[in-house]
């Protein structure tokens, strides 16, 4: 397929007639060694572009290190087709790019908004279980290394979301912009198949394909031929960032995987460096014994199956990082500017980006 390749500031960045992006070094050297594959994943109506920014930070920070390509087979109107349409094709892309690329060895996904759920659906497509054979340990030990699954047969590092709603956007205040009334939000629900089509029922948790439980909540475990959770799971950090305020499309609950009560009390950042960056929290597994005494009465926003949610997502461990955009000229576009969507109008967000590069396991 006819490519156009530019040069910019050592970084080498191609586009297809498709839509397509690649990012990488113009470097020989480091294209060279460059064997970890980052797959950028953009938001409902979104298109390649979008991560445009993040990319090329990417590859000019971490010349050496990555290869990144932007996803482009669910863009624009593609992108009401359904999380699991969407996450199918998604994998299939992720296929190809492994097998033009034989010499990749890691992967990692950022992802904005719905693209993180799409994400989560393709590594459950693409996880590989590990091999029976127990490899020998290298480091003269006398230990044996475990096995471990592959996502796509490349090791899994880094699965980073962006202000995406994981906990689905019917409960109260998870779509902001619906000001929390309730007879907006049941509205909502009922009328948002016009709107986004499939994708709007899976977000709001109203889609009963033959019966089978909503997508999201299967998304919780390894269910029939999906290992979406022992995929997660496989992961060496999962980072999620979210917008405190100002994000009309996705609430701080649903992005940051909460419950109300658990919501931190925040600051204004003194961090020079990142400045937006106003809260962060590691949060380790918990099992289910550890909810026992959780009782979802104890928070009125809360519905049973967003608190299953909640539970079967925090079985895993997580990064928090939260983020604040309320000083900002560009406040009420906070879901475009924690992506840098675009280079000019939302370039505030550009330390979130930094935070991102700088913490990411390479």
């Amino acid at each position: 397929m006819m490519q156009n390749v530019f040069a910019m500031d050592g970084v080498c960045s191609s586009e297809s007639l498709n839509g397509s992006r690649d990012v990488w070094s113009c470097k020989d050297s480091d294209s060279l060694s460059s064997d970890h594959l980052v797959i950028m994943v953009h938001g409902i109506l979104g298109s390649s572009s979008d991560w445009k920014f993040g990319a090329e930070q990417f590859a000019k920070r971490l010349p050496d290190k990555v290869f990144v390509h932007c996803s482009e087979r669910n863009m624009s109107m593609l992108t009401l087709d359904g999380v699991d349409v969407m996450g199918e094709r998604l994998a299939k892309e992720v296929l190809d790019i492994i097998q033009e690329k034989p010499n990749l060895r890691k992967i990692s996904f950022v992802a904005h908004s719905v693209g993180g759920l799409v994400a989560r659906y393709a590594i459950g497509r693409l996880y590989r279980p590990p091999k029976e054979e127990v490899r020998e340990d290298t480091s003269g030990n006398g230990c044996k290394e475990e096995p471990r699954g592959t996502i796509g047969g490349l090791e899994a590092v880094n699965f980073i979301t962006v202000a995406s709603p994981h906990l689905g956007s019917r409960g109260n205040k998870q779509v902001p912009f619906l000001f929390g009334v309730t007879a907006f939000e049941k509205a909502a629900s009922c009328v948002i198949y016009w709107i986004f089509w499939r994708t709007g029922r899976h977000l709001f948790l109203t889609d009963d394909d033959e019966g089978k439980p909503p997508l999201l909540k299967r998304m919780l475990e390894d269910y029939d031929e999906f290992y979406f959770m022992s995929a997660l799971r496989l992961f060496k950090r999962r980072v999620l960032y979210a917008n405190v305020g100002y994000d009309h499309i996705v609430g701080w609950r649903t992005s940051s995987i909460r419950r109300d009560s658990e919501l931190p009390k925040w600051e204004e950042s003194l961090n020079e460096t990142y400045p937006h960056i106003v809260y962060e929290e590691h949060c380790k597994a918990c099992d289910a014994d550890h909810y026992e005494t959780i009782s979802t009465e104890d928070d009125g926003s809360s519905d049973k199956l967003e608190e299953e949610l909640v539970r079967g997502l925090s079985r895993v461990s997580w990064e928090k990082i939260d983020v604040s955009f309320h000083s900002s000229r560009q406040r009420f576009a906070a879901h475009s500017v924690i992506q840098v969507k675009d280079e000019v109008m939302h370039i505030e967000g550009a330390d979130v980006i930094q935070h991102m590069i700088d913490h990411f396991l390479t």
